[in-house]
């Protein structure tokens, strides 16, 4: 593709779109073109933006929230929400399993309850 780019860009007037758009690419064609070069990169970051999306979403609803407080208190709720997706928890199980729990649960061991490690500390 570098070399169809080099050809191209010999085509266009370099103040065109096209040619303003194959110059960007050009001059970074190295970064552009690292992730065929490792297994380790993606061509795209779908997954991050994914994994994201309702962080954007919620940042407009975060506006009325009513306070600073509350929105804050959400974007946790989101966050602990968040985890409990990424670690395949279901998100009512745990939250009626800690709901139920927490009174009576030690706060120098609040960390027992959170989703990463409820998983492995609760039978239910």
């Amino acid at each position: 593709m570098e070399s169809w780019l080099k050809q191209e860009y010999a085509k266009v007037l370099p103040a065109s779109a096209i040619g303003t758009a194959i110059a960007y690419s050009l001059k970074r064609w190295d970064k552009l073109s690292l992730y065929a070069t490792t297994g380790i990169l993606h061509i795209d970051n779908n997954p991050v933006e994914n994994s994201i999306r309702a962080v954007a979403v919620g940042r407009k609803n975060y506006l009325f929230a009513g306070s600073h407080a509350a929105a804050q208190r959400a974007a946790m709720f989101y966050s602990l929400l968040a985890t409990c997706k990424y670690y395949n928890i279901n998100p009512y199980d745990w939250l009626h399993n800690i709901l139920n729990r927490i009174a009576a649960h030690r706060i120098s061991h609040i960390e027992e309850l959170l989703p990463q490690n409820w998983k492995t500390t609760t039978s239910s």
